[in-house]
Order: C-alpha cells, then sequence, then structure tokens
C-alpha cells in the first residue's frame, strides 16, 4: 500500500512525530466499530503501565474500575455523541489494578473537508493530591502527608523511608479497603486545566500540520457548512453492532459517496476503510460488470425505490465474486432520504456460513437496524432544536 493511502495515524513519520510530545494522551477512531484506541503515547504508557500493544484496539473502557463515578462516564459518552470537547476530573487503574485520578480533557478532531469527526483525542493528567480515609488524611508516622502524583504513592523529598514502608502497606490492602481511601472527589488545578489545554494545543498542531502532507486536511473546528448529513458518533457506534457488509451513502454530497462502511464490507472487498469512504461504489465494478446491471442500480436511486440485483464486484486485489446486492433509500424522522443503504452477500458464501436466514431477510435485517438508528439520529437532532 503506498504511503499516500495510509490513514494519517497510521504514517510511521506521524507517529514519530507524536512520539516526541512528552505528554500523556491517546488517540480514537469513532468510524470503527468499538471506538478503539489507535495511538497511545510513550508518557501515557508510562503512567498506565500498559504498554502500547496493549493498549491500542481497546476502548478506553479498560481503564476503568469499581470505583470509577459512573456519571463522569456517562458524561464523556454523552459528548461524544454530540461530538464535542468534554474535561471531567476522573478515577482510572493502572495495569496492576492501583487507582489513580486524573483529569481527562477530550476534543474532537475534524476533516476540514466534510467536517466528519476523524479522531477524538483525549489527555490525561494526573491530579495531585492528598490521600484519605473517612475524612482524615493519611500521615506517616512523623505526621508528614502524602502526595499521589505522576506516581500513585510517590511523596514528598522530606518524608522518611519508614513512612514510605508505612504508605506502601496500604497500598497494598485489599481493593475494598483501598477503595476507602480514593473515591472521595478530586478536583484539579488550575495550573493541571493549563498544563491540559497545552497538550491539546500542541497534539492538534501535530496532527494539523502533518495532515497537509496526506491531502487530507485535519482541523479543530469542523470548518464545513452544517446540513450535510454527517453521521454523528452515537450513529456510528450503532451501526458498528450490525454484523453485516453494507455501505452507506450520502444523495446530498457531489457524487454520492460513502460515508460508513462495516467491518464486514472491508473483509469482504480487502479495502482498508480509509481507501473506501469519500467515494462512489463505482469502484467495485470491473471490466466484467453488466452496465445495465448498473443501470438499474441508478434508476433505483433516481426514483428513490429499492432494488436488488446480482452483480459482479471487484475485491482490491482484482478478484471477482458475484454479489448479491441490495440497495434502500433511508428515510429521517420527517420522511426525507437521508442515505442509501447497500448490502452485500457474496453469492458462493452466504449459504456455507452457518447462517438460517435467506439471504434477502438477511439483507432487510440489517436495513432496519440502519434505519432504526438513522431515525433515532434525526428525531434526538429535531428535539435538541426545540
Amino acid at each position: 500500500m503506498e504511503s499516500s493511502r495510509l490513514g494519517l495515524i497510521e504514517q510511521s513519520w506521524v507517529r514519530e512525530a507524536l512520539d516526541e510530545l512528552p505528554d500523556n494522551f491517546t488517540i480514537t477512531d469513532p468510524s470503527i466499530s468499538g471506538h478503539p484506541i489507535v495511538f497511545a503515547s510513550v508518557g501515557f504508557s508510562k503512567m498506565s503501565g500498559y504498554s502500547r500493544d496493549e493498549v491500542v484496539g481497546k476502548n478506553g473502557r479498560v481503564f476503568q474500575g469499581p470505583g470509577t463515578n459512573r456519571r463522569s462516564v456517562m458524561e464523556i459518552r454523552e459528548a461524544v455523541r454530540g461530538e464535542r470537547s468534554v474535561q471531567v476530573n476522573l478515577l482510572n487503574y493502572r495495569k496492576d489494578g492501583t487507582p489513580f485520578w486524573m483529569l481527562f480533557h477530550m476534543v474532537p478532531v475534524f476533516g476540514k473537508e466534510d467536517g466528519r469527526v476523524i479522531h477524538f483525542v483525549a489527555v490525561q493528567v494526573p491530579i495531585s493530591r492528598k490521600l484519605r480515609r473517612s475524612g482524615s488524611e493519611f500521615c506517616g508516622r512523623n505526621g508528614v502527608d502524602f502526595c499521589d502524583t505522576a506516581v500513585y504513592g510517590s511523596c514528598r523529598r522530606e518524608v522518611s523511608s519508614d513512612s514510605a514502608v508505612e504508605l506502601s502497606r496500604v497500598l497494598a490492602l485489599d481493593s475494598d479497603s483501598r477503595g476507602l481511601e480514593i473515591e472521595e472527589p478530586c478536583e484539579a488545578s488550575d495550573a493541571e486545566k493549563r498544563r491540559a489545554a497545552t497538550a491539546i494545543n500542541n497534539i492538534l498542531s501535530v496532527l494539523t500540520h502533518y495532515s497537509e502532507l496526506t491531502g487530507k486536511l485535519l482541523c479543530g473546528k469542523r470548518c464545513c457548512l452544517p446540513g450535510t448529513g454527517l453521521l454523528s458518533s452515537s450513529v456510528t457506534s450503532s451501526l458498528g453492532r450490525i454484523k453485516q457488509s453494507f455501505v452507506l451513502t450520502n444523495p446530498h454530497l457531489p457524487d454520492l459517496p460513502i460515508v460508513y462502511a462495516s467491518d464486514a464490507f472491508l473483509k469482504l472487498t480487502g479495502y482498508a476503510r480509509h481507501e473506501v469512504l469519500g467515494r462512489n461504489c463505482r469502484f467495485l465494478s470491473g471490466v466484467d460488470t453488466d452496465p445495465s446491471t448498473v443501470f438499474k442500480i441508478k434508476e433505483g436511486i433516481r426514483t428513490e425505490q429499492a432494488c436488488t440485483v446480482r452483480i459482479l464486484s471487484y475485491r482490491k486485489d482484482k478478484t471477482s465474486f458475484w454479489n448479491l446486492l441490495h440497495i434502500s433509500p433511508v428515510r429521517n424522522a420527517s420522511g426525507k432520504v437521508a442515505y442509501f443503504i447497500g448490502v452485500q452477500l457474496e453469492e458462493s458464501c452466504y449459504n456455507q456460513d452457518g447462517e438460517c436466514l435467506r439471504p434477502d431477510m438477511r439483507q432487510l435485517s440489517a436495513v432496519g437496524a440502519v434505519k432504526v438508528a438513522v431515525r433515532t439520529m434525526s428525531m434526538s437532532a429535531c428535539s435538541s432544536k426545540s
């Protein structure tokens, strides 16, 4: 694969530039099912105890534990759903199980051309605080306070070694009693908030600078005009749970581009997600694709009618397969066509994968699930405006 075809975070030189930043941060991709981490900084690995390989591909919820405030988690989820920034104080857990308070500052990163959310950047700043139990400060034998800084349980220079030993015994208590030490809410200082904001700006500067070299510009604010029918992160998350091979195209944008591609579609065709998004579906056609079948598809789209065809399609490696393709309009809550869905089934495989449903039933199942997600999105948008 040519370097220019890779996604920005997949570029080795972009990763090297991000590795130069000293901050603790992760970058996630909401277009991938499960909204996984696609990059974790060196600082984040040191802070969490997880290696990069153990983090990439996982959702951020793996760092939460029994003491994590559910309300804070919901606040983050709502920010993802609304594609906006959020800043919360959050209790997370390291790989060894030790809890620590951090300031979690997350911002969306948008594609400059279409305004789609490409990534979320999340900076984690450990919060300095005093350990407490039942409202009383933990003190060493000499009555000296301890701080929870970047390394949980580290102490001030003046703390004696005996006090450090006593603190280590406290941290070795079982999880229930350890929870008593850290459940009390912890507020980030103004300095820690400034540190998080500076880190965000530095990361965005790197991403926007290097995005210029790929031709797909990124920016920290949505730059396109509203009303382009972009998929929100909440809808993308819902679509990610649908297992069939399908794509969504936007008829309100020039050349009916793909705005969502399922994991099963990528597996079937051999293309990566960034090679699919923004393109018209004609790239699946080849030399032996029947023009009359293509015309039937175009007529179905023009008349906003569902159609089912058997068409010869081509994978990225140029191998062909008979594609049982169903195309249907997807209408929003007001009844207007918002998208077209194309559901693909490989004819030679559909009856060999243990599925009991007929091909048409599987296709209609995917269409129904997508329609529910899109209508829910449009109803939410209408209620937020009222």
